[in-house]
């Protein structure tokens, strides 16, 4: 019997706020969002990822690979596929495995898929109207500075800063929005930029997300006074001019809203650092490598890629999946005592 199949018909199932097969942990979380890394490789060595070292080694999987992996997590429910990497843009394929998440729909609702990518933009301007055809529904840029003297410091990536802006703006002029720029903020680096990414927001009609430092870097060099932390951007940005808090979108999201008080530009701030958001958690990863990921900050992976490459059936892959899952952390313990850095660094887990 097939995956689809083995559901039947889950309307017929319904528990309080979901149904009887949709994927849960053991909080009773219903996990709707994948993000799925399709490479590790990235054409940036931002000072808070990476080593600046070119020698490491990469791991990617056929691109058939990831779509049986996507389609067992879309028959348990998930409604959400944000593709990452590294950086996804330079993965062979991509529009075409774009296109093919574009046809699944969830058992749930028989609906689409929310296809989202989130890149460092360096590409972006050339293929933003092949990735809207191909299906894609939303973008994020990584941009961690609104000036090319700060943007180039951190990203050690010359002349990029203007190829940057060029995709932001073609991804926004293509439906690809509202784009969403992601800074993560360093103290000492570019934490002089907050009010700059706000005028930003307000110009380029953008949503800009800032997001607190965490320990995912290849150096090992995270320490919490490295951290700009909620309470100091809000106050900063109040003093730019006054905010307005805006309500969630959803329990599940990450970002605290805001825009200001003309109504124009608006800010996000995701603080898991300060103020971690572990409850609503309802997202799950894949490595580059196919292996899942219940945590940002887990110390183990689960090999899927490799249960599939061995011979597993779909039913069995399902059954590993929801496994998996049931064991998915509560929270993260940065700060706590004990507190260990996760297993993996950020460009390989997938951001």
């Amino acid at each position: 019997m097939s995956v689809l199949a083995s559901l039947g018909n889950p309307t017929d199932t319904p528990l309080a706020g979901g149904f009887a097969d949709r994927l849960r942990d053991s909080f009773g979380r219903a996990i709707t969002d994948l993000r799925v890394s399709v490479t590790d490789r990235c054409n940036y060595r931002c000072v808070y990822c990476r080593t600046g070292n070119d020698g490491a080694q990469y791991a990617e999987l056929p691109h058939a690979g990831y779509l049986r992996m996507i389609k067992l997590f879309v028959s348990l429910g998930i409604e959400k596929i944000r593709l990452t990497g590294g950086e996804p843009l330079l993965r062979d394929g991509l529009l075409e495995l774009i296109q093919e998440i574009a046809q699944l729909r969830t058992p749930f609702s028989g609906d689409g898929l929310d296809i989202a990518i989130t890149t460092n933009g360096h590409l972006l301007a050339g293929l933003a109207q092949p990735l809207k055809d191909a299906g894609l529904t939303r973008t994020t840029v990584s941009m961690d500075a609104v000036d090319p003297e700060t943007f180039t410091a951190i990203t050690r990536v010359p002349r990029s800063f203007d190829r940057v802006l060029a995709g932001i703006r073609a991804a926004g002029a293509v439906g690809l929005g509202p784009v969403k720029v992601n800074c993560v903020l360093l103290r000492g680096f570019n934490d002089s930029q907050i009010e700059a990414f706000a005028e930003f927001s307000r110009q380029e009609g953008v949503i800009v997300r800032f997001i607190e430092w965490m320990p995912l870097e290849e150096d090992r060099t995270w320490t919490p006074e490295a951290v700009v932390p909620l309470e100091e951007i809000v106050a900063r940005l109040n003093a730019y001019r006054p905010l307005v808090e805006l309500p969630a979108h959803a329990a599940s999201e990450t970002a605290r809203r805001y825009t200001f008080d003309d109504g124009l530009g608006e800010i996000g701030i995701i603080a898991p650092v300060s103020r971690p958001f572990c409850g609503h958690c309802s997202r799950i990863r894949l490595t580059s490598d196919g292996k899942i990921r219940t945590c940002l900050f887990s110390q183990t992976d689960h090999d899927l890629a490799g249960r599939m490459m061995r011979g597993a059936s779909d039913d069995e892959l399902t059954a590993y999946i929801r496994q998996v899952v049931m064991r998915k952390e509560a929270r993260h313990h940065i700060g706590e005592a004990g507190f260990e850095k996760p297993s993996r660094s950020m460009v390989h887990i997938g951001g």
